[in-house]
């Protein structure tokens, strides 16, 4: 929350579980908060799938946004924190958070995404930007009036 992230992966932070946490509106503004533990991804065909251009941040790219072009469903089957079996739907924004966390879990991030020129653009803005993210960040973490 201190981020403003819609979505955390266990291994941003160091934790060694495939594991992670979200709080990310769909496309019709209903609010999702939850977690998913061992997420399998299942996207729609692609004959039967449509890409979506959309903005993309990133917690571990901080100051950096692109476009990354995502299919506008996803479901991400798997566990909660008892052990149960979970399956979460998500469409438009949420469906790219759902595919953005479990690309975490698999060692990616938008970044390897991207076409070298808009990679390369990225990491320029995070060059340019991560200082004063990081201030705001602690700003924020510190409280009002600290």
């Amino acid at each position: 929350y201190v981020a403003d992230g819609a979505g955390l992966a266990a291994n941003q932070v160091g934790v060694g579980l495939r594991l992670f946490v979200y709080d990310c509106p769909d496309d019709y503004g209903i609010r999702h908060v939850g977690h998913i533990i061992n997420p399998v991804l299942d996207l729609p065909d692609p004959g039967s799938r449509r890409l979506i251009d959309d903005f993309e941040g990133c917690l571990s790219v901080p100051g950096a946004g692109m476009a990354v072009p995502r299919p506008d469903r996803a479901v991400a089957r798997g566990r909660d924190k008892d052990g149960s079996p979970l399956v979460i739907e998500g469409t438009g924004y949420f469906a790219r958070c759902l595919q953005h966390e479990t690309d975490h879990l698999l060692g990616h991030t938008y970044l390897d995404r991207l076409s070298k020129r808009d990679r390369k653009d990225a990491l320029r803005q995070m060059a340019d930007r991560s200082e004063d993210v990081f201030a705001q960040r602690a700003a924020k973490a510190a409280g009002p009036g600290r």
